[in-house]
C-alpha cells in the first residue's frame, strides 16, 4: 500500500491505543492460568493476533468479545502435542512462546516471517538446550522445538534482549523445582522486564529481582484474577505527542497512565527537554510547541522512541545526539540505517554512527518519496515528519503500520492530516 500525505497541521484529541507489550503479557498469563480471564483490550494488531493464535495452537480458547478477549486457559491434560505456532513478524511472540512451549512439553513448529528468522535468538536457544530442549531449523522460516524444559540455572547476557528474560519468566513457574536466571552485565530495556513481573504478579506468580538474578519457584502455577486491563500505549502515543511538539496546534492524548511501568513514558520528559510544553492531568497528556533545542538522548532503555524523537530533533535548533541505540539494528529493520535513510530522504541533516544518530535541526524538511522498509515505526515516523515538510510525502509499503497500529492513518486524518492513496 502506498500512502501520500499532504503537509498539514495536526491538532486535537486522540485516544491512546492498547499497549501491545502489555497485551502480549496478559494474554500469555491468562492462557497459562487456572480459569477463564477477561482481558480488556480496546484494539488489536498483527502482533497481538500472532500471540493469540500461538496460544490457541497450544490449546487455549480465545474469543473476541466486546471490549477485549475471553481467554480459557490451556488444559494441562489437553496440550497440543504437534502445535504449529505462526509468529508472523512478532519478535515478542516468538521469544515469549518458545520457552513456554518447551515448558509445556509441546513439540512445536514456529513459523517466522519477514526479518524474524535472522533476528537474534542464539543466547536463549543455548540456555534452553542446556535444560533439556532441542531445536531444528534455527535461522530459517520454520523452527521446530522438542523436549521438555527442566528447572536449573539460565545464564544470559543482559544487553541482548529483555524478551529472552521475559520468555523464561513466563515458562519457569510451569516446571518443577527452583530456577535461577543470571544476567551478565547491565540489563537493557529493564522496564520491559518490570512489565513482565507486574503481569505475573497479577496472576499470583511472585518473582523478585535479586541483584542481577531472578529466582523462580517452579510449580507455583498461575491464578487468574478474573479480569485484567491492557493499559494505553506510551510507545505509539509518542508519535502524536511528538506531533504536538513540532506543530502549531496542541495535541491531547488520553488514556495514558502517568505512573505506568512502560519505559516509553519517558517521551514526556524528553519532549520537555527539547523545549516542548507539556501538561499532565490524570491520564491525559497535552503537548504544545515550545522553543525546541537539540538535546542528548541515551536510548538504551527506550529504543522504540528513537524514530519519532529523530523527527523532533530534525526541526529543533542545534544538534541532537542519540547514543546507545545499537540494538535498533536488530529490529524489524536496521532502524539506525532506516531512520537515517528516511529522514535524509526527506531533507533532514542527519548522520548515522555506530550506536546512534547525530541530527542537526532545520526549520522545515523538504518532503519526498520514502519506503517503510516493512517497519511500522519507520512508516509512522515518516507520516509525522510530513507535517513539517514543504512538499508531500509518499510512503511505500505503508501497511507496515498494521503490526502495531492498524488505525494509525485513520487517527492521523482525524487529527487534521490529509491522507491520499497513491501518488499525487
Amino acid at each position: 500500500m502506498e500512502i501520500t500525505l499532504i503537509p498539514s497541521e495536526l491538532g486535537g484529541l486522540v485516544k491512546a491505543i492498547a499497549s501491545k507489550s502489555c497485551a502480549h503479557r496478559l494474554l500469555i498469563c491468562s492462557a497459562l492460568s487456572d480459569k477463564t480471564t477477561f482481558v480488556g483490550c480496546g484494539e488489536s494488531s498483527d502482533d497481538i493476533e500472532a500471540t493469540k493464535e500461538c496460544l490457541k495452537a497450544l490449546g487455549a480458547k480465545i474469543k473476541d468479545v466486546l471490549g477485549g478477549f475471553e481467554v480459557t486457559p490451556i488444559s494441562r491434560g489437553n496440550i497440543a502435542v504437534k502445535a504449529v505456532l505462526n509468529c508472523g513478524e512478532s519478535g515478542s511472540t516468538y521469544r515469549f512462546m518458545l520457552p513456554v512451549a518447551c515448558a509445556l512439553g509441546a513439540d512445536a513448529t514456529f513459523l517466522l516471517a519477514g526479518r524474524l528468522p535472522q533476528r537474534p535468538i542464539s543466547h536463549l536457544r543455548e540456555a534452553l538446550e542446556c535444560q533439556g530442549c532441542r531445536f531444528e531449523g534455527m535461522g530459517e522460516a520454520a523452527v521446530k522445538s522438542s523436549g521438555r524444559l527442566r528447572s536449573g540455572t539460565f545464564r544470559l547476557p543482559g544487553n541482548v534482549s529483555s524478551q529472552y528474560i521475559s520468555g523464561l519468566l513466563f515458562a519457569l513457574p510451569l516446571v518443577s523445582g527452583e530456577s535461577v536466571i543470571e544476567l551478565s552485565g547491565e540489563a537493557e530495556s529493564r522496564d520491559y522486564i518490570s512489565m513482565t513481573l507486574s503481569a505475573l504478579e497479577s496472576f499470583g506468580v511472585h518473582i523478585k529481582p535479586d541483584g542481577s538474578r531472578y529466582i523462580v519457584r517452579g510449580g507455583s502455577g498461575y491464578s487468574s484474577p478474573g479480569r485484567v486491563e491492557v493499559e494505553g500505549d506510551w510507545s505509539n502515543a509518542a508519535f502524536w505527542l511528538s506531533a504536538g511538539a513540532i506543530g502549531e496546534l496542541p495535541i491531547r492524548c488520553v488514556g495514558l497512565k502517568p505512573d505506568s511501568i512502560q519505559g516509553d513514558r519517558a517521551v514526556a520528559k524528553i519532549l520537555a527537554e527539547f523545549g516542548a510544553e507539556l501538561s499532565l492531568s490524570g491520564e491525559d497528556c497535552t503537548v504544545r510547541r515550545g522553543k525546541l533545542r537539540g538535546t542528548e538522548i541515551d536510548a538504551g532503555n527506550i529504543p522504540d522512541l528513537v524514530p519519532i524523537l529523530s523527527v523532533v530533533a530534525a526541526v529543533s535548533e542545534g544538534e541532537t545526539l542519540i547514543k546507545n541505540a545499537q540494538r535498533l539494528r536488530i529490529k524489524e529493520s536496521d532502524r539506525l540505517s532506516t531512520v537515517f535513510k528516511t529522514l535524509s530522504g526527506l531533507g533532514a541533516d542527519i548522520e548515522e554512527t555506530g550506536d546512534g544518530l547525530v541530527i542537526r535541526g532545520r526549520k522545515r524538511l523538504s518532503g519526498g518519496i520514502v519506503d517503510s522498509f516493512g517497519d511500522h515505526r519507520i512508516a509512522m515516523m515518516a507520516a509525522i515528519a510530513s507535517t513539517v515538510c514543504e512538499k508531500p510525502v509518499t510512503i511505500k509499503n505503508a501497511e507496515a503500520v498494521n503490526k502495531s497500529y492498524p488505525g494509525f492513518f485513520e487517527d492521523f486524518a482525524a487529527l487534521g492530516g490529509r491522507v491520499l492513496k497513491g501518488d499525487v
